[in-house]
């Protein structure tokens, strides 16, 4: 079971870039296991919002995306993970966090309690950066530190400076990150799928 982290603050478009996200992965999955995709929701503090999200338009949860199975899940995140992989065994798991999460401390109680590894992705939100940058300045760089890419969404909203200084300031936060520029309301690029699923060539 591969496994996927996607953080991001509250609003910076992770429900959206998921959908996306999840079905690239289904598309390329191998025809070994029924279960291709499971998403893990971690709702603390947003009850009910993105599930419901996921649960409408058009789509089914027992069978979203032909072969991808949609669960919410409360409590223990190592637990859920451990019961997902003995009950359903997909080739991936997607836990989208909320928007106050750190994603590298769920990373290290995944490998340190049951042995797992995962890959850190993060949605950073190019319309709200500047105002969210002094602020939640602390949130922001314990969400991005680690992680393997960070998207920078609603790329439509802001100038090309503007992108070139959030590039800048992730940087800072986490050097060794790969930086895609997004809108996740477009269809987005094959290669940016995967550069978060760790597959291809990243550049």
């Amino acid at each position: 079971m591969k496994i996927i982290i996607l953080g991001g603050f509250l609003g910076s478009g992770k429900t959206t870039a998921l959908l996306q996200l999840a079905r690239y992965l289904v598309e390329h999955a191998g025809p070994a296991r029924d279960n291709k995709v499971v998403i893990l929701e971690n709702e603390v503090g947003e009850v009910g919002i993105d599930d419901k999200y996921l649960r409408g338009g058009g789509f089914r949860v027992d069978n979203l995306f032909s072969g991808c199975a949609c669960c919410t899940v409360s409590g223990e995140l190592v637990s859920a993970a451990v019961r997902i992989k003995k009950e359903l065994d997909p080739e991936w798991l997607i836990i989208e966090t909320t928007g106050i999460a750190y994603p590298k401390s769920m990373q290290e109680n995944l490998k340190n309690a049951v042995g797992y590894d995962s890959r850190i992705v993060v949605l950073a939100d190019a319309a709200r950066w500047r105002r969210l940058l002094i602020p939640m300045s602390n949130l922001l760089r314990g969400q991005i530190i680690g992680s393997d890419a960070v998207l920078i969404n609603k790329t439509d909203l802001v100038d090309e400076d503007a992108l070139n200084k959030i590039e800048r300031d992730i940087l800072l936060f986490e050097p060794k990150a790969v930086i895609k520029r997004i809108s996740a309301l477009s269809p987005v690029a094959t290669e940016v799928w995967q550069a978060v699923a760790g597959t291809g060539e990243i550049k």
